[in-house]
């Protein structure tokens, strides 16, 4: 998987697709509406990698105190950008 749109495409399958790193698997699940099992793929991780993710999340969440922690331990700031707009641009990130 190469793309932004290979990406949102997998979204229509049951499971994500092998091979994704935790940070994208995190991530389809959150695509996928399922918050709670994103969550659970980086909560216990504290790679810089991880910790941008489960930044992002916690911005989703509503919990801004948390995210700006996790913003802080993945040497980022939060964005002033839509949710779906940080999700994209984390899935092109991570895609690499």
């Amino acid at each position: 998987m190469k793309t932004l749109t290979e990406f949102k495409e997998s979204l229509n399958l049951e499971e994500p697709v092998s091979g994704l790193s935790v940070q994208l698997r995190s991530l389809w699940y959150d695509g996928k509406e399922n918050w709670q099992q994103a969550h659970a793929q980086v909560d216990q991780l504290t790679d810089q990698a991880s910790a941008w993710v489960h930044a992002y999340l916690h911005r989703k969440e509503g919990d801004i105190w948390n995210a700006d922690y996790w913003y802080s331990k993945a040497r980022q700031t939060r964005p002033d950008i839509s949710l779906e707009k940080e999700w994209e641009q984390l899935v092109l990130q991570f895609l690499g």
